[in-house]
């Protein structure tokens, strides 16, 4: 690249995108790379407070911002996703589908940790929409070697970035407490369910039993769930420390796995998680649940959705960005909510 005065660049090859701002109005490429300039845009420029330009002439092994980001592009970009053209310098990433936006954090740091580079993204773990941006990436020069690239490419783990489609699942709830299977309170858990599991996909509720508070029974209702064929087992209440409450020893005797009983969030701290034949997640879900707006059952239902296992190592991390802030109008998945280190 030559630096230039803006008056003196008639005829030249344009290096970058020239970005103009209007306050409230707004912000893109007066001008594109590649543009080559007119007289008649010597006053455009000067307007924006572009006295000086650098215009381009291609040198081997030397790449411009827009192929440099194409080239990162490529490293970054994984399943369900496209991307824009460069523009300004920069690609941006969307979901091609609904689905869960999977990082792999730690090569996602190791990249961003590399010179002259970088890439932002969503919050990993959060369910996207179809055609919503996920990520953005740009080298930071104007122009960058591409040996660098390539070293860059050596040390990163591809793909970083993709998203998980939700299943379609079966499930069955073991809805606990002698006082709904008397009949003296009206079961209202179950819509909950119902409704957080249809936001993302149309799953099916295949088998619904109400065993009380007898330990004994809602171990078999468990495995009665389990021979119904279920992706997944929720069981509903009794996950406090009461003397009454029986959920979490009948998960535990139905030869479940329990990966974590707690979870440092709030609504949601007595979540249970536990696997049967290591591959059925069953859930214990607190009382909050129902009638909590969000909770850590929204935190963990769209990994369950895609298939994506819950280990124990996650559910500890959740503190950080784990207090639901119960605001008045709630804007989940835009806030702070679950989105910790």
């Amino acid at each position: 690249m030559e630096t230039i005065k803006t008056e003196n660049a008639v005829g030249m090859i344009l290096a970058h995108d020239v970005t103009r701002i209007v306050k409230g109005e707004c912000k893109g490429p007066l001008f594109r790379k590649g543009h080559v300039i007119a007289k008649e845009d010597i006053p455009l420029l000067l307007d924006i407070g572009k006295e000086n330009l650098y215009v381009w002439e291609e040198k081997e092994g030397i790449l411009h911002e827009n192929d440099a980001a194409e080239y990162l592009r490529k490293i970054v970009q994984g399943k369900n996703l496209t991307f824009t053209e460069p523009k300004e310098g920069k690609i941006t990433l969307i979901s091609e589908i609904d689905g869960l936006l999977n990082i792999d954090v730690e090569q996602l740091n190791l990249f961003n940790s590399l010179d002259e580079i970088m890439c932002a993204t969503k919050s990993a773990n959060i369910a996207v929409k179809k055609g919503e941006a996920v990520a953005g990436l740009r080298i930071i020069p104007l122009v960058i070697e591409e040996e660098k690239l390539k070293s860059i490419k050596e040390k990163v783990s591809s793909p970083i970035i993709e998203v998980l489609p939700f299943r379609s699942l079966k499930y069955a709830v073991i809805t606990t407490g002698n006082e709904v299977k008397t009949g003296r309170i009206k079961d209202t858990f179950t819509d909950v369910i119902e409704q957080k599991l249809n936001e993302y996909s149309k799953s099916t509720m295949v088998y619904h039993a109400y065993p009380g508070d007898d330990k004994n029974q809602i171990t078999q209702e468990i495995k009665n769930a389990q021979e119904k064929g279920v992706d997944l087992i929720i069981c509903t209440g009794g996950m406090s420390v009461d003397p009454d409450d029986m959920t979490p020893s009948a998960i535990k005797e139905s030869g479940a796995n329990i990966i974590s009983y707690g979870a440092p969030v709030l609504p949601g701290a007595m979540l249970l998680v536990g696997y049967l034949n290591d591959n059925l997640p069953i859930l214990g879900l607190p009382g909050c649940v129902m009638y909590a707006k969000r909770t850590v059952f929204d935190l963990i239902l769209p990994q369950i959705l895609c298939d994506k296992k819950i280990t124990k190592q996650y559910i500890k991390r959740l503190g950080v960005g784990g207090m639901c802030q119960s605001c008045p109008v709630c804007h989940y998945p835009n806030c702070s909510f679950g989105k910790g280190l």
